[in-house]
């Protein structure tokens, strides 16, 4: 059995489409699983256990016409590979044209209205509803092809050698870290950068023995540096400086992680990581961090989730300015001492039935 998954993008989607390739691995261990990848995103899953091997979609590169032909000998390879299932869990136009033209013997897709990819599959697989949360949306792929979902797989594998060069070159080891990501895609996703600071001065008096790892980009790298200028002795700013496996590390080790919206989130949900996740113009019931829920504070406000790059509410950036340092540090006090119970009063907090799934 030959299986080819198309999801080429984001972080944040690659990982919570995972769970995919898991239960297909489980159900099917002699299977070749292979996985159509932006090239930025390999390392993500170079190596993985349960692939045979990532095929690169070189994007940034292949809208150039002078590469068109790579792109054309990377269709045809494809193709060749005559897979028996193709599972396209990005539904764009993109995703579904290249799904067609694998030629797979079954294809199968999500019924996403945006592009019409659902043109190219022979199962066409509907929302359950308006707030199913993403990775659920990815599982009910399985089913029709006869593959069980159940929650018996570990979503990222340990690495233990990327583990190790962690430890070694940033000596974590006797620390306990509070992983703080103030990024975000969108500025309006992103809490303001001098309440990330504020936070930091208030649980460092709090906590003696804490320390904050500044996860991001390098278009981060001035967020980092803000925050870590208010305690330069207990931050490490590593923005820009962490590649893919070792910014899983890093909050695989971490003992909880404070978040915008963005990547890293589902990479602490996924390794079942404690994430306080600060939530504003997006849904959480369809994107939160899976299975914590119930830990995502967003205001309620009359646009929210506008699910708009821009915020045009009469108080710019309202439903995050409104969360003060002082609020989410009682929050967080009671996460890292174990006691949280809900979220604060002002917020509203997204809930998750017995089983995990969106209730």
């Amino acid at each position: 059995m030959k299986i080819f998954i198309l999801k080429p993008t984001s972080l944040g989607d690659v990982i919570q489409a995972l769970p995919v390739l898991r239960l297909l691995k489980k159900s099917l261990p002699s299977s070749e699983i292979f996985w159509w990848l932006d090239a930025g995103l390999t390392p993500l899953l170079e190596g993985d256990p349960d692939l045979a091997g990532v095929i690169p979609f070189e994007r940034e590169r292949w809208r150039s016409p002078w590469y068109w032909h790579e792109a054309a000998q990377s269709l045809r390879k494809i193709r060749m590979a005559a897979f028996d299932w193709v599972i396209d869990l990005q539904s764009l136009m993109r995703s579904g044209v290249t799904a067609w033209l694998a030629n797979g013997k079954v294809t199968i897709g999500l019924d996403d209205p945006r592009e019409g990819a659902r043109a190219f599959y022979d199962i066409i697989v509907p929302r359950p509803s308006a707030q199913t949360h993403a990775v659920d949306w990815y599982l009910s792929v399985l089913p029709p092809l006869g593959i069980p979902v159940h929650s018996d797989f570990k979503w990222l594998p340990d690495r233990p050698s990327v583990a190790a060069g962690v430890r070694e070159k940033w000596g974590t080891a006797n620390s306990r870290w509070l992983i703080l990501q103030p990024g975000a895609r969108w500025a309006n996703k992103r809490w303001p950068v001098e309440y990330f600071g504020a936070l930091v001065g208030l649980l460092a008096k709090a906590q003696p023995e804490l320390r904050f790892a500044i996860l991001g980009s390098r278009a981060d790298a001035e967020l980092g540096q803000a925050i870590a200028r208010v305690q330069p002795q207990r931050c490490l700013d590593l923005t820009g400086q962490v590649s893919l496996p070792e910014m899983i590390e890093w909050i695989r080790l971490g003992e909880l992680m404070i978040t915008n919206d963005t990547g890293p989130m589902h990479v602490a949900a996924a390794l079942q990581k404690p994430v306080v996740a600060l939530f504003g113009p997006t849904n959480p019931r369809r994107t939160g961090p899976y299975g914590q829920l119930e830990q995502v504070l967003q205001l309620k406000v009359p646009c929210i989730p506008c699910l708009k790059s821009y915020c045009s509410y009469e108080k710019p950036l309202e439903d995050l300015r409104a969360l003060s340092p002082a609020t989410l540090f009682a929050h967080v006090q009671q996460r890292l001492n174990g006691t949280v119970q809900k979220p604060v009063s002002e917020y509203r907090s997204v809930g998750v039935s017995a089983r995990g799934y969106v209730a």
